[in-house]
């Protein structure tokens, strides 16, 4: 044995792992699977509903729009990189998982939740755009640039995501096979992980500062003076329409900033909270945008929202359309069938 306990000093390195989230619950987790499917098929119709009706109205297909759709997919991806393997969680109490897929799956994880970022910042820049300068946004807002936000958002998020898997793979397993998490986190990994972590522990903290900070300053400047030019309009209806629009986009910037904010407080600060409690801080954070956005962009954007409900409501109706000739052909027959009884 090492000094610190462990058996370090035997050069042992786990390869293979096991999951074992919410270890509070082990009785109650089969229970639920079934809520959490449910949750999981609600994520992905409700962005896939707002992603279609976006794609297929030839009038949403404006910059803001477009950035909704982007961001609606980008959380269909989270939830898909999360949800498959928490479920089997919950079916198996030790849930197996190798080192490669661990380190796949908390690449997809930081690299979605970067690009909500980085999605939230350009969707930040269109606004300010079509507020600030109204008449210049046909002429700025192009296609060209849309290209180059997608470019730099990828890139951006590769330059975080990637750094943090590569510097995983390098470290040393050797505390234990248990992760006591539902998902492969960075801080989770590095809890069972052996030798000098300073760095690590440094350049995680130190990247999660930066990019929330960079994020948030320039989030906080640009809505600010949206804000201030919107009371600015002389028309009151433009006035509220903005407004409107900007709270949809604050509402979002805030769930998905302050949820993250209470996970790394409670993961780095909060020792003494239970591991349940730091895991379904963990989920609100990587599951909530993906559950809100569809609702906040697709009920408070009132062009998205109309076009929803007249998709919506144009199938049922064409449902009840094609079931009335039907419903004549019978009453006909049992016409003709009460006709021939009474002869």
């Amino acid at each position: 044995m090492g000094e610190d306990g462990n058996t370090s000093t035997f050069n042992i390195s786990y390869t293979n792992f096991f999951l074992v989230g919410f270890p509070g619950f082990r009785e109650w987790r089969p229970l639920l699977v079934l809520p959490l499917t449910f949750l999981y098929v609600t994520v992905i119709s409700a962005n896939a509903l707002v992603i279609h009706t976006v794609v297929a109205q030839r009038s949403l297909h404006q910059p803001m729009y477009m950035l909704i759709a982007l961001l609606l997919a980008v959380n269909i991806c989270a939830a898909t990189a999360v949800m498959p393997k928490m479920l089997e969680g919950f079916v198996h109490y030790a849930n197996p998982i190798s080192l490669h897929s661990c380190l796949a799956q908390m690449f997809f994880i930081y690299f979605t939740l970067l690009l909500d970022y980085n999605l939230l910042l350009a969707m930040a820049l269109d606004r300010y755009v079509a507020i600030c300068h109204p008449l210049r946004y046909t002429d700025l807002m192009t296609s060209h640039l849309l290209g180059v936000l997608a470019i730099l958002a990828l890139t951006r998020s590769l330059g975080v995501a990637v750094p943090l898997v590569v510097l995983t793979s390098q470290a040393r397993f050797c505390r234990t096979m248990v992760i006591p998490h539902f998902t492969c986190e960075y801080i989770a990994l590095l809890s069972i992980a052996c030798g000098d972590l300073t760095f690590n522990n440094r350049l995680g903290l130190a990247m999660r500062l930066v990019t929330v900070t960079f994020d948030l300053a320039l989030l906080g400047t640009s809505y600010t003076r949206i804000i201030y030019a919107a009371f600015r309009i002389s028309s009151g209806g433009a006035r509220a329409k903005a407004l409107h629009t900007c709270g949809s986009h604050l509402l979002v910037i805030l769930t998905i900033y302050l949820s993250g904010l209470s996970t790394s407080i409670v993961f780095r600060v909060a020792k003494t909270v239970s591991q349940d409690v730091q895991n379904l801080l963990s989920a609100i954070y990587l599951l909530l945008p993906g559950t809100l956005n569809p609702v906040i962009y697709g009920v408070r954007t009132r062009e998205i929202r109309q076009h929803v409900e007249k998709m919506l409501f144009s199938k049922i109706s064409s449902q009840e359309v094609g079931e009335k000739p039907e419903r004549m052909q019978n009453m006909r027959g049992n016409c003709q069938g009460e006709r021939t009884l009474s002869t």
